[in-house]
């Protein structure tokens, strides 16, 4: 009766995911290899030999992985730091630290509009300053769209890494420096190898949420920065290209998979290397 009783409480949970997300995936994908002439990847063959949607295929990967990047190094530090301070501060510094994700996405645009334009105030100190004469064409970048990036997804690896750094005895760090390593060896030889585990997880949210973003890379990008997330509204709404949006969204959803995995799989080694070496 208790195991019968297991099964039925997974029931509900089944239900949920088969309508909200099992069946809206099968009715993307079929379509995209289901025709008339029977099973065939010609949509996906087609999607790879034009050399505009390889462009825009790489250039999203490719702001994905700085901007995963550019989020740990400045996590990092920050984030062990955070873990160090008084918790009075760390409360602070955490407020702040999430401020970004409890704004508006448009509201985020538009005040890096004001600060990356030809008339914005990087451009207005640069050339009041005679750093340069002509302003700096900032805005509509793939530049605009990685620092819109960070700052959107920067609170995620910055949160998951304190999280770990948290756990961190400062023992750890006392004992390096005992043995004579001094404080930047002592962080590089103990505290990273230890939040390598926090850094996988900020990673894949920081990767797979860049990837999907719409909102930033539309603002700060522009038409001649087209990414993937972008290039489905475009096939969707402008050109009405309902078979080449699934294509589009099928081949995301296998790019995010394969990053989620390979992360996985890092982070699966260091566990068990960890777990040989104590």
């Amino acid at each position: 009766m208790k195991n019968q009783m297991k099964y039925l409480l997974l029931v509900p949970g089944i239900i949920l995911l088969a309508v909200f997300l099992v069946m809206p995936l099968l009715s993307i994908f079929l379509p995209t290899i289901f025709t008339e002439a029977g099973v065939t990847l010609d949509s996906y063959i087609q999607f790879f030999q034009d050399p505009l949607n390889v462009r825009i295929f790489i250039r999203t990967l490719r702001v994905a992985l700085i901007t995963t990047i550019i989020c740990v190094f400045l996590a990092v530090p920050a984030a062990y730091y955070m873990s160090r301070c008084k918790q009075s501060v760390k409360g602070i510094l955490m407020t702040i630290s999430i401020f970004p994700l409890l704004t508006n996405s448009v509201i985020r645009s538009f005040a890096w509009i004001t600060i990356l334009g030809r008339n914005g105030i990087i451009n207005q100190i640069l050339t009041s300053i005679g750093i340069v004469e002509e302003p700096i064409q900032m805005l509509y970048t793939e530049f605009a769209i990685v620092i819109g990036s960070v700052y959107l997804f920067l609170p995620l690896m910055l949160t998951t890494l304190a999280g770990v750094m948290d756990n961190i005895e400062n023992d750890m760090m006392e004992a390096a420096e005992s043995l004579g390593a001094n404080r930047l060896v002592a962080f590089l030889k103990v505290i990273l190898p230890l939040s390598l585990p926090g850094i996988i997880v900020g990673s894949t949210l920081v990767f797979t949420g860049t990837l999907s973003a719409y909102t930033t890379p539309q603002l700060l990008g522009g038409n001649s920065n087209t990414v993937m997330a972008t290039f489905i509204y475009e096939k969707s709404m402008s050109l009405g290209d309902w078979e080449g949006t699934s294509v589009i969204a099928v081949i995301m959803i296998i790019t995010t998979v394969i990053a989620m995995k390979v992360l996985n799989t890092i982070a699966n080694r260091l566990d068990k290397r960890g777990g040989d070496n104590a």
